[in-house]
């Protein structure tokens, strides 16, 4: 065997995370953009499983998978948060959670959602998140809004909950 397939099996005995990247979005009012999955129960961000296969980074995920839920094609603005998600059915996740800027009546007049995945969007005050994000996800997308309260920094996360 040469050094070369050594490696490939090596590689291939690795074990494997999951990566996603989403986009926190607001309205002038604080309010944030959740959007409702056709393939399960609840809420969520636009955003969704990175195409790391293709060399496609979180950054490019969360604008690639933003542009295809809801049809705004925005660079993402600064990591509010980094989640390591275990303990669930799937393997582990990290999460990428970037800020998507504050929205005006333009951009939701432009607003098309993806049919194949999603049922609908609304914008969700913060007192009322926890209801429509349980667990882990909304765990982080407060600790975003606190990040962005802050106006700096990187949250790190493990299952919705700040460490380090």
């Amino acid at each position: 065997m040469t050094s070369t397939e050594d490696f490939a099996t090596y590689i291939a005995g690795l074990p494997r995370v999951l990566a996603g990247a989403a986009a926190l979005f607001r309205d002038a009012e604080g309010r944030v953009l959740l959007v409702e999955p056709n393939y399960r129960e609840g809420w969520a961000l636009p955003g969704g499983t990175i195409e790391s296969d293709e060399g496609e980074t979180p950054r490019q995920g969360a604008r690639r998978e933003t542009f295809e839920e809801i049809g705004l094609d925005r660079e993402p603005g600064r990591l509010l948060a980094v989640d390591w998600v275990h303990g669930t059915a799937r393997p582990p996740l990290v999460a990428y959670l970037y800020d998507g800027g504050v929205l005006g009546e333009d951009d939701f007049k432009a607003i098309r959602l993806q049919e194949e995945e999603l049922l609908s969007w609304r914008m969700v005050p913060r007192g009322e998140l926890a209801e429509y994000l349980p667990g882990a996800l909304g765990h982080r997308v407060l600790t975003a809004l606190d990040v962005l309260g802050a106006g700096t920094g990187t949250a790190e996360l493990e299952n919705g909950h700040r460490v380090g």
